[in-house]
């Protein structure tokens, strides 16, 4: 099971597209574990979206997809939405 996740960081207003395996780990991986690139400049992170796959193909592409600017625009729909 995969899941394509995307964090957002309050504090800076950024945000994170990936996917993995294990996302309790992966979160701790962002906001803890880390030493160094682009997610530790903008701790702390929360997961503001989730979408489970079976085949890491499939999560992939809707990485991907999230990743452009349809799916971007997507995310911070979502954002506008919570943190209103």
């Amino acid at each position: 099971m995969f899941t394509v996740y995307v964090l957002y960081s309050p504090t800076f207003k950024k945000i994170y597209i990936g996917y993995t395996s294990d996302l309790s780990n992966r979160l701790a991986s962002h906001n803890v574990y880390s030493k160094k690139g682009y997610t530790t400049r903008y701790r702390p992170w929360e997961v503001l979206y989730t979408e489970s796959y079976i085949d890491k193909r499939a999560a992939l592409k809707r990485e991907k997809a999230l990743k452009s600017a349809r799916g971007r625009v997507f995310i911070w729909q979502l954002i506008s939405e919570k943190y209103a």
